[in-house]
């Protein structure tokens, strides 16, 4: 069915025809006609192509990263989307909950009343009403199957999609995004800890002086109160989540580049610089996105409760510990002393307990399905992701018929920011039988 959806008038950016998509869908795709909700989605199109052959292009919806990822704000095509702008038009989907969609967070929940009723509203924010709303906007737009582009927690997204409603898709492509279709979420920290230790070491051994420097700041935290530009003390453990630049390869180095400017002498000592601060404070801070951590175990959740189990696994690796000799830099991980150090979670507190706790998950895949898949997929999976396993990405595959696997020892999470015209061409060669490098 269709739903109602307003569209801008078409604008132009850079090279770039670009129309604001609007989408009235339900809250509860069980529950049609109760609470509605909107979704936003960008269009991307070539502006030097007449309007004409743009409406005969097919679309290409991308499910970006997450949980609680808007899509890609474009100030031009480059990469990635300079080679899919030959072939598709684009849409760019603000996921429900964040972007310009009905926004949730420590602002607007409260509207939902007390922790209770957000943590059941919430509970509508996972992958399987992301697809169920992608189908809705699918046939508002009058597309017929259409391809899917998933980073990350978008190919999470996608086997969800591939699972409950194949008929929406042409061909997906799918980058550092296989899901674990089973399993309880200890399964994933006990992969991905083990991988975050080894690019520890990776880096400290392209950068050893980093390793000394590391630990002096953790040391100079627990004994030297330092606050973050928005008030709060800066803990050694949130520290620690500087680790996100261990992601890819374009950013690692920027880890070097931050811990050589956190030191500054000071009538006072020495202490860290406001520049120092100020960046981290960009790395820590979950404001932008807060579903990330409040949604973050739930999305690997199936009838069980996860019940923070990154902290629960976190035992089994001490060198992550704050207070070990050396500690190391974390990765992904979602701890529940977020929520009482990040001041845009410390409202939410309650809300994440109660989806921590929560054990009536519904299924987010269908394994009898992928196993007779016919849609055409094709994989990148990145050896060395800290992230998404690289082992059990692979499990994944085995059990997706007909998904083709591109395993990659080049690139890292970040891989489509590394080279995302060469990888998108690839993948889509693949899906259309067109590779020749397998």
């Amino acid at each position: 069915m269709s739903v109602p959806h307003t569209a801008s008038a078409p604008y132009d950016v850079r090279g770039m025809r670009v129309t604001d998509h609007r989408f009235t869908v339900p809250l509860d795709h069980a529950v049609p006609d109760g609470e509605s909700i909107t979704v936003f989605a960008r269009e991307y199109s070539d502006a030097e192509l007449p309007a004409g052959e743009v409406e005969d292009l097919p679309w290409l919806l991308y499910l970006q990263g997450g949980p609680g990822g808007k899509g890609n704000r474009l100030l031009q095509f480059g990469g990635w989307t300079k080679a899919a702008a030959k072939h598709f038009r684009i849409l760019m989907l603000d996921q429900r909950g964040t972007g310009l969609s009905t926004p949730a967070d420590r602002q607007t929940l409260p509207l939902r009343g007390d922790a209770a009723a957000q943590a059941t509203y919430l509970a509508h924010f996972r992958a399987d009403s992301i697809v169920a709303d992608a189908e809705l906007i699918r046939e508002s737009l009058g597309s017929g199957p259409w391809s899917t582009y998933g980073q990350s927690y978008g190919g999470f997204c996608t086997l969800t999609y591939l699972s409950f409603a194949p008929e929406g898709l042409r061909e997906c492509l799918v980058t550092g995004g296989l899901a674990p279709l089973a399993g309880p979420a200890d399964r994933v920290y006990e992969a991905t800890f083990r991988r975050v230790a080894a690019r520890n070491a990776e880096y400290f051994s392209r950068y050893p002086e980093d390793r000394e420097l590391t630990t002096r700041i953790a040391r100079h935290l627990e004994s030297v109160p330092e606050y973050l530009p928005s008030g709060e003390r800066l803990s050694v453990r949130r520290f620690q989540m500087a680790g996100s630049y261990l992601g890819g390869n374009t950013r690692v180095d920027g880890l070097h580049y931050l811990l050589q400017e956190a030191f500054v002498p000071t009538p006072d000592g020495e202490r860290l610089s406001d520049t120092f601060l100020e960046a981290v404070h960009g790395l820590v801070s979950r404001a932008a996105n807060p579903l990330y951590a409040v949604l973050h175990e739930s999305i690997y959740a199936q009838g069980q409760a996860t019940n923070w189990a990154a902290e629960r696994v976190l035992q089994s690796f001490p060198a992550f510990e704050p207070t070990a000799p050396e500690p190391l830099y974390t990765g992904e991980m979602v701890y529940p002393w977020y929520f009482d150090e990040d001041p845009a979670l410390v409202p939410l507190r309650d809300t994440a307990e109660l989806l921590a706790r929560k054990a009536d998950w519904g299924p987010l895949y269908d394994a009898g399905q992928l196993a007779r898949n016919t849609v055409p997929v094709a994989a990148a999976v990145y050896t060395d992701d800290i992230y998404v396993d690289r082992d059990l990405s692979l499990e994944t595959a085995e059990a997706v018929r007909g998904l083709q696997v591109w395993e990659s020892a080049d690139f890292h999470h970040d891989g489509i920011a590394d080279d995302g015209e060469t990888i998108f061409g690839r993948l889509l060669d693949m899906v259309r039988g067109q590779d020749t490098q397998q």
